[in-house]
């Protein structure tokens, strides 16, 4: 279980679907039995001293009317597809529950920032601009062969990295299919390798709960 603070107050815990149910027990230990109400995004528990937390359905989770609903569909198995990216490498995959059943990582030189070697800055930056358009096109081409044969099995897509180049990949007409079941979670990982990949799946099936708790006049 990981957390971080939130924009606007409270925190982000992340909780392994499997512990969700315990964590819930552990919120009414601490703070009362909640009340629960269904939101668009999961369940809000809201605790008699004031602590509420809000449950976000995760990536390809069936939508629930109640809190034992939530935590079997967030337990539940599901295949998603991973779509990792930076500018010079991409990690694709699939995740049948926790196993990686499908992957590739590809990489391709792209130069850094700073000119070196005398050159012009004007032709510095059309040689990294042509690396970073190839890098790009090899990306598409790798979700097409990999990504995009699995599209009907698949019940989310969760993208990670570089928003920028992620938005580039799946803005190929022909990746329409994955682009249509990609989650609004974009996953926060380094350079993508295999086994940033492997640790991807993790964080794409954990379920995001923002805890708030009471205020010292609650």
């Amino acid at each position: 279980m990981s957390s971080r603070t939130a924009a606007g107050g409270g925190r982000w815990v992340e909780v392994d679907p499997a512990r969700v149910a315990r964590w819930v027990e552990g919120f009414a230990d601490r703070h009362g039995p909640p009340t629960t109400t269904v939101e668009g995004y999961g369940m809000r528990l809201a605790a008699p001293d004031g602590a509420t937390a809000e449950l976000h359905t995760p990536p390809g989770a069936a939508a629930t009317v109640d809190l034992p609903g939530f935590v079997a569909a967030a337990a539940a198995p599901r295949r998603l597809g991973l779509l990792l990216a930076r500018k010079s490498a991409v990690a694709v995959g699939v995740a049948a529950g926790e196993d990686l059943v499908v992957s590739k990582v590809d990489s391709r030189y792209v130069q850094g920032r700073t000119a070196a070697g005398g050159w012009s800055q004007q032709r510095f930056a059309r040689r990294r601009d042509n690396q970073a358009k190839a890098a790009l096109g090899d990306a598409v081409e790798l979700a097409v062969r990999l990504l995009l044969p699995q599209a009907g099995s698949l019940d989310a897509l969760v993208a990670g990295g570089d928003r920028r180049t992620v938005d580039g990949i799946l803005a190929d007409r022909r990746l329409a299919p994955l682009a249509a079941l990609r989650a609004e979670r974009l996953l926060d990982v380094p350079e993508p390798r295999h086994a940033v990949l492997v640790a991807a799946i993790a964080a794409a099936r954990s379920v995001h709960i923002l805890v708030r708790d009471p205020g010292p006049n609650d």
